[in-house]
């Protein structure tokens, strides 16, 4: 009887684990078993391992063969295994050292003939087996440069299964990362473009600044999909580390590519009104896959006609809109994906949608429910509601507006600002910041919070929307450069929460 090993890892959501796997040769008809929870994808693994074992030049045992992954208890998905299990028979038939396979994580898809393929999920992979202090792991050449954006670990590329092999042997030398920065450079529309809306622009700027939920309603072709498509434009590139936490989501939904390793700028993620919950927040058999929350992490996630969206697509939101997460559980355990978005809502005021308020022929019953389907709860948490107004003919002739450029430093300094009001705190935007900081910590002035203790005496406030209306106050504040929110920031924070919702 003669036992191999080797190393691999699984990854849930955005979570990896190392998982050791074990090949038993022994006697037997011949055959091969796999133990350890795997699913229809890594059961079929044992056809292609044989294959690209004898296709690469090596022999499998004419003998049974037991293949167990551990942790027994954890499920295994997918085929990012193959390779582990191929260089396991091959230890166990003692056709390479043993002393090479040691403190390695082997991760990748084998093809019939041996080649290496690319998986999904390779980056949370290579930060899983960080943390478990690993020195060294090899993935497929094609999703080298994917890995190699994990610092402190040895990256090795390799293009097939002899090439391992023959590393293993001492024969030849792997892939190495080229060092080098993937800092990608995304063309957004600029903010120029947009005539007038002076007061939507503002609110844009605000919910910017401040990491806030917008609202935008009015009717159709007046500029709100313009004005949502260059809110990531004013946003401040992505830190390295908010980087890697969105790549890693992307890299698991299977979005990234050779030329786009890395995602350094916000993502704006626009899905179609006719989207399903499970679209929305991830889903699908197995393991769950990221939804458009999830891959809007640290950008935008753009819902327009919102008021045309189900009424079930749209309470799923209120979850992750308060946590910053999503979990999702389902046959093969439960993953877990970041989900701190900017939501921005866009809705026209009733179905019929005509260019001018007055020519409307809808029935006050019917425009109220069409907005009535954004429940009270949902719109809590929405910061900023504009109510968009038509442009004046003039404004077609007038001089362009800030740019892009202009707006987006103000809104850098005062998210620095804010930053490091917060850095000891390890918040990093004022919409992080939770209601009972706000309310101890930071205490404003007793003339500044008269307006909001009224709103919340006549019932037109929660106590929920209270601190968010502080949130919007401190951010207004950053804007203007002040030191602490005075009445004036607390009443334009309350005034934003009451316009264009009904």
């Amino acid at each position: 009887m003669a036992l191999g090993r080797a190393f691999s890892v699984a990854v849930s959501g955005v979570d990896g684990q190392v998982v050791e796997i074990e090949a038993d040769i022994g006697r037997g008809l011949p055959g091969v078993h796999l133990v350890g929870l795997p699913d229809t994808a890594l059961n079929e693994s044992r056809d292609r391992v044989k294959a690209a074992v004898t296709n690469s030049g090596n022999s499998w045992p004419d003998s049974r063969v037991i293949l167990a992954l551990s942790p027994a208890t954890l499920p295994k998905v997918g085929s990012v295994y193959d390779l582990g299990l191929a260089l396991a028979v091959l230890d166990a038939a003692r056709q390479i050292p043993r002393q090479s396979l040691e403190r390695t994580v082997f991760l990748g898809e084998l093809a019939l003939d041996g080649r290496l393929r690319p998986v999904r999920g390779v980056l949370p992979g290579v930060l899983a087996v960080k943390r478990a202090r690993w020195p060294r792991v090899v993935v497929p050449t094609t999703a080298l440069a994917e890995a190699g954006l994990v610092d402190g670990i040895e990256v090795l590329g390799a293009g097939s299964l002899k090439e391992v092999v023959e590393w293993l042997r001492g024969e030849v030398e792997l892939s190495r990362p080229i060092p080098g920065q993937f800092r990608e450079e995304v063309a957004y529309p600029d903010m120029s473009e947009v005539v007038g809306q002076s007061e939507a622009r503002w609110a844009l700027e605000v919910a910017a600044a401040g990491a806030h939920h917008v609202m935008l309603t009015g009717p159709p072709g007046i500029g709100k999909t313009m004005l949502a498509q260059r809110l990531p434009g004013i946003l401040p590139p992505l830190t390295e580390s908010e980087a890697l936490e969105v790549t890693a989501i992307h890299s698991v939904a299977g979005l990234l590519t050779t030329e786009r390793p890395l995602i350094s700028s916000p993502p704006f993620i626009a899905p179609h009104h006719s989207t399903s919950v499970s679209a929305l927040v991830g889903g699908g058999t197995g393991m769950a896959k990221p939804g458009a929350v999830s891959r809007a992490h640290r950008g935008v996630l753009f819902l327009d006609e919102c008021a045309e969206m189900g009424l079930k697509v749209l309470e799923a939101l209120r979850t992750p809109l308060e946590d910053g997460e999503i979990r999702i559980a389902r046959r093969d355990g439960v993953a877990r994906y970041p989900a701190r978005f900017q939501l921005v809502l866009a809705a026209n005021p009733c179905p019929c949608a005509p260019a001018r308020n007055a020519d409307c022929v809808c029935a006050p019953m019917v425009r109220r429910k069409y907005l009535g389907k954004l429940s009270g709860p949902l719109l809590d948490r929405v910061d900023l509601r504009i109510a968009m107004m038509g442009v004046a003919t003039g404004a077609l002739t007038d001089e362009l507006g800030e740019t892009t450029e202009h707006v987006r430093a103000r809104v850098i300094a005062a998210r620095e600002q804010a930053a490091e009001r917060w850095r000891e705190y390890g918040w990093r935007t004022n919409a992080e910041v939770p209601g009972p900081a706000l309310r101890q910590k930071f205490t404003l002035s007793r003339e500044a919070l008269v307006p909001v203790e009224r709103a919340l005496r006549n019932g037109s406030l929660t106590a929920r929307g209270a601190d968010r209306a502080l949130r919007v106050s401190w951010t207004l504040n950053d804007l203007a450069g002040g030191d602490m929110p005075g009445i004036g920031e607390v009443g334009a924070a309350l005034d934003f929460r009451d316009r264009g919702t009904r």
